[in-house]
């Protein structure tokens, strides 16, 4: 079992950055596939990026592809979202999850989330 705690959210104008953090706890953090996934008033939770095991693997929304980069710690058992170029459009609760398995992910593990706020 894997315990989540996201940090990292914010105010913020249309361009600018943020960099979302993911706390994990537990001893086999590494044994989890990682995903971020977002949560915009009114609508359904939405998946953002995820990234393998190893960290060497990672996938991403269209709708964040080349904005968005997902990497993670295991020695420190952290993932993060650096999340450039910022619209009015991500505006959303963030939140971490983790999958023991992999094709396909089950997030079974969610953290509580961290609210982004774009204002363009």
């Amino acid at each position: 079992q894997v315990q989540l705690v996201e940090s990292g959210g914010g105010l913020v104008q249309a361009g600018e950055s943020l960099r979302l953090s993911c706390a994990a706890s537990g001893r086999t953090f590494g044994d989890y596939v990682m995903g971020w996934f977002r949560q915009a008033p009114g609508k359904e939770r939405t998946f953002v990026s995820r990234i393998s095991r190893s960290g060497r693997t990672m996938g991403y929304a269209d709708s964040v592809e080349g904005r968005f980069t997902v990497s993670r710690d295991n020695d420190k058992n952290m993932v993060y979202l650096q999340m450039n170029s910022l619209k009015p459009e991500d505006t959303a609760i963030y939140y971490c999850a983790a999958s023991y398995s992999d094709s396909p992910p089950k997030y079974l593990y969610w953290g509580q989330g961290t609210q982004v706020t774009v204002s363009s």
